[in-house]
């Protein structure tokens, strides 16, 4: 990892688990995969929201094709206000640029290749985490699922919001590493580090992959 350098990234994660973080969770017996507001807002040049997270973003489709092979769920988030954003209330307030998010705006539209197909949930949000407001955990709990393969954007906002939230829904969050991106690599890093001790399992493409495999076949 980067930011502190590796030495000391190393030292954090060993000091977490030495103190009684860190615990697996592992995945449930229902998985599906929760696509976090993929949207081009954070790949159209000239955006507020512009990141360099086009290998997250490459990533994410490859696990969403994954998972639609293997007939698990693939279920998905975006941004959207009303004009004005009265709805985006002191979250608004605090990040002006979410204003690229009122109704009708492109940046709003899913990144292409992310698109939902036909039938795929897509739960419209106000705010950070994918379950504020909104009837996710509902869904989610009438479709027996127990697990999300979170992907998506940002890592130290809205992917730390879901995978907090995830858990204190009682569902089981599994942020999977190379599907998801932030504006910097340095936040990446330290959030996933942070959810791994506290929030959620984090995986990476591969180990992802291999879960939903094995979802896929029952064993």
């Amino acid at each position: 990892m980067s930011g502190g350098g590796p030495a000391r990234d190393l030292d954090l994660a060993d000091d977490y688990r030495g103190s009684g973080f860190g615990a697996s969770l592992g995945c449930g017996t229902s998985p599906a995969v929760l696509v976090v507001d993929l949207v081009r807002a954070y790949l159209v040049d000239g955006s507020p929201l512009r990141a360099p997270v086009e290998d997250a973003v490459a990533a994410s489709i490859t696990l969403i094709g994954a998972a639609r092979t293997a007939g698990l769920p693939v279920l998905f988030t975006r941004v959207s206000y009303r004009p004005g954003a009265a709805d985006g209330g002191l979250f608004r307030r605090k990040v002006p640029a979410l204003r690229v998010f009122e109704e009708g705006g492109p940046l709003g539209d899913f990144a292409e290749g992310t698109a939902p197909a036909p039938g795929e949930t897509v739960v419209t949000k106000q705010y950070a985490s994918s379950f504020h407001g909104t009837s996710l955990a509902a869904t989610l709990t009438a479709s027996g699922i127990d697990t999300l393969l979170i992907c998506g954007l940002t890592t130290s906002g809205c992917v730390r919001a879901t995978a907090t939230d995830a858990l204190q829904h009682g569902f089981r969050p599994l942020v999977v590493d190379e599907a998801c991106g932030d504006r910097d690599r340095r936040l990446h890093e330290a959030n996933l580090l942070d959810l791994e001790a506290k929030y959620a399992d984090v995986l990476s493409l591969d180990r992802a992959l291999a879960t939903i495999r094995t979802a896929a076949t029952g064993a």
